[in-house]
Order: C-alpha cells, then structure tokens, then sequence
C-alpha cells in the first residue's frame, strides 16, 4: 500500500476545503489582532503578580481581548478552571437557582456535564438536588423553526403541569411562573456519531425561535471545541453567555490549564461568584505568572485551529477512502475541530488510539488501555501524548467503549504532523500490527 499516494490523492480531493479555512483563518487573525491593538497590549502586562492578583492590569487586558473577539460585554478568563466542564458549570450554577428551570435543546449533554446537571451519578451539589429543574429535548433541524417552536413551548408547558414534555422529560414542577428559564445549546457533537455539530448560522436560529418562546430566557452555548472554526462566536449572533476551555481552541497549545466564560456582564459576574465568592466575583484571582502565554496562545488560535480543522478533513478522507465510516463526511463544512470514525468493534477502536498514541511527541512509547474516568459512566480509551496534559487542541483520539465504537480525533498543533501521524498509522494497521480498518 503506497500511503504517501493515498495522502496527496486525499488532499487533492480537499483543495476547495482548505482554501475555505484558510480565509476563516485570516478574517480570524484579523480580528485578534486589532482586539489586541484595541486595547493596547503591552509586555507590562506580562508581569507577575502574588497574593490576591487584585488590579492585575494584564488578567484585565486579556479579559478585555476575549469579550471584544467574541462579541459580548464581558469575559473572565482565569487558570482556576480546571477544565471547561467546570466553566460550564461556574455558569450554570451561578445563574440558576432553586425552581429555575434549564433546558437543554441539543439532547443528551457532553458525558461529563450529565453528572453536574444529575441526570447520571448522585453528585452532591448537582442541579437537580440544588431544586433545579431540567428538561432535555433534541430539536430535529431537518423540521422548519415553526416546529422547534412548538416543540420548546409544548415541552414547557407540559413541565409547568407536572409532567413529561415533547420530546424531553421534567422532573415534577416546583417552579413559580416567573421562575428564570435558561436554554441550553451544545455547539459540538460530543461523543455522538449522529448528531451534527452546529454552526453559529443555526445557533442563532435556535436562540431566535427560543426566545419567541420565552423572550426573557438566558441562551447558555457550550463553544467548546468551536472556538476560531467560523468567523463569528456564538455571543456575536445572540447568545448571552459561552464558556470554553483554555486547553482546548483558544489556548493556541500555549495556554497550560484554564478556562473562559463569556457574555451578558451581569451573567459573566454571576458565574464568577461562583467560581470565587459573592463579592470577590471577578475581581480578584492569580493567572500565575501565565498571562504572557495566555495572550500569545490566543494570538497563535487562528492560526493553530486551521491546522487542525486540515487535519480532521485529512482524516474523514483518507479513512473514507479505506472503508471506515466517518462523521462528519469529508470534504463538509466544519464548525469544530472534531472527527468521528466508527470502528464498529472494540478492538478496532482500541488499536486506532494505540496508533495515534505512537505517533504522538510525548509518551510515544506508552501503550493506552480503556479505563474509567471521573465524570464518564463506561470505559474511555483516550490517546493523548500531548505536551500540555489533556490538551485537545493538540492531536488526540478517544472514545467510549460502546456501540458503535467510535474514536472521536481533535487537535493538531501542525497539519504536518497530523499527516505524519496518519502516514505511520494506516501502515501499522495495513501491516497487521494495529488493524482498525
């Protein structure tokens, strides 16, 4: 088998693809740079701070930076999240409260948010057992938006009676009528093989039927894996509050720990309540010494999230062309940075990550193996040799060890070595030695 054949031919195929993501990445360039031109960044701010971290000139420049990039008011940018699950759930808890009601309208949530909403596990301090009220509906975008509407207000409705809704289902209602109501939108697919992430275009959809719906309603996006994919974030098209990680998208591969809320000021200082203290909000907090990689990994994200959105298309079409199922299907238009290949046999998905993992530049030799995870409910087998821990902007695969056995591939600080990877990967399985396909 000639693999370096097979690659030229696969991007042959993608030229029209990359052309496309390489002007995202310029209009995306663009805008980081005149935000950091905007608001004057200079090496002052670079400097460390100790204690309480209060008047941290450059923890207020970069929060300044994100919130005009991403469109919104306000944005808290801090190392004290330990990943964007915990983002997400400083926004959720700190602005919601006992008979309020969350509804999801992009189905089952992310593996790891299924606990602090608790549906899944027994958590203390989940949404549920603080009185929460939750709802889960899947909008089906092959309908018109008149149906979503339906759909959303028919769910509610049967919420405020008591019982299940369309599509969905309620825990008994405890919540007055002027009870606050956030909607919850998950940009990316997640660990799903079916449902498509979206794209900014169809999250504005989504906020405008479902505020015709309920028009004082908190739109809450989870953006991450989305960050620099489009030439808009989802702040900039309505949404009122987004949270991500640092290791993901916007971290540029710099950024060593962290995670960013954005949007509405009085939504954003909500959630900081939570992640500090009422009173302390935003205000207070170490970046440890962290804020010249933290600006310099934003400066890079463009940049360094084409690379690996190239990438994921590489991978859709060479696994296309040997006979492995893919989502999305080569050569479509990307709003993250993820690719799904189905193995369809835990073997196969086991040998694939194994493979990722020999061609990575940190724990080449270490051999994964499926195993539980805080915040997952079955095994995860993850390929991860990553300069930066758990980075997912750099290349990685992993997935659940569940039908239909899918690795689930992100990142790629360079195109170049995603290439190097796949070249060594396909010649492991056609070898015999790691077979997945």
């Amino acid at each position: 088998m000639d693999v370096s054949l097979l690659i030229k031919t696969a991007e042959g195929k993608l030229e029209d693809a990359f052309a496309c993501i390489d002007d995202i990445a310029l209009h995306n360039q663009k805008r980081v740079l005149d935000s950091m031109r905007q608001h004057r960044v200079t090496e002052e701010y670079f400097a460390e701070k100790t204690g309480y971290g209060r008047n941290d000139a450059g923890r207020q420049t970069i929060d300044k930076v994100y919130a005009t990039v991403f469109g919104a008011q306000s944005a808290a940018v801090r190392m004290q999240f330990v990943s964007g699950t915990h983002a997400i759930a400083c926004a959720l808890i700190g602005n919601l409260k006992a008979g309020d009601l969350l509804v999801c309208l992009t189905g089952a949530p992310y593996d790891t948010l299924k606990e602090v909403i608790g549906i899944e596990g027994d958590e203390p301090g989940n949404l549920i057992s603080a009185g929460i009220d939750y709802i889960e509906i899947e909008l089906d975008f092959g309908l018109p938006e008149e149906a979503w509407g339906k759909t959303i207000a028919d769910t509610i409705s049967g919420y405020s009676q008591g019982k299940s809704g369309a599509g969905g289902s309620a825990r008994p209602a405890s919540a007055p009528q002027n009870s606050r109501c956030m909607f919850y939108v998950q940009k990316s697919c997640g660990y799903s093989t079916h449902r498509p992430t979206l794209s900014n275009g169809e999250i504005a959809r989504v906020i405008a039927v479902a505020k015709s719906v309920r028009p004082d309603a908190i739109v809450f996006v989870d953006n991450c894996y989305g960050e620099f994919v489009e030439k808009t974030e989802p702040p900039a098209v309505g949404a009122n509050l987004v949270a991500g990680s640092l290791i993901k998208n916007p971290g540029g591969g710099l950024a060593i720990a962290g995670g960013y809320i954005a949007g509405d000021a009085p939504l954003v200082h909500a959630a900081m309540n939570r992640l500090t203290a009422p009173g302390i909000g935003e205000h207070l907090g170490l970046t440890y010494n962290q804020n010249r990689l933290v600006l310099q990994g934003f400066f890079l994200a463009p940049s360094v999230v084409a690379n690996a959105v190239k990438g994921a298309l590489l991978i859709a079409q060479l696994l296309c062309d040997l006979g492995c199922k893919v989502f999305p299907a080569p050569g479509s238009q990307r709003y993250d940075i993820i690719q799904a290949v189905e193995f369809g046999k835990p073997e196969r998905l086991v040998n694939f990550c194994r493979a990722i993992q020999r061609g990575s530049p940190v724990n080449a030799h270490v051999v994964p193996e499926p195993s539980l995870m805080p915040g997952y409910q079955d095994q995860v087998i993850m390929a991860a040799g990553t300069f930066i821990e758990g980075a997912t902007i750099e290349l990685s695969a992993d997935g659940p060890l569940r039908p239909p056995y899918a690795a689930f591939v992100q990142g790629g600080l360079t195109y170049l070595h995603v290439k190097c990877v796949l070249e060594e990967a396909i010649t492991l399985s056609a070898s015999g030695d790691l077979p997945f396909f």
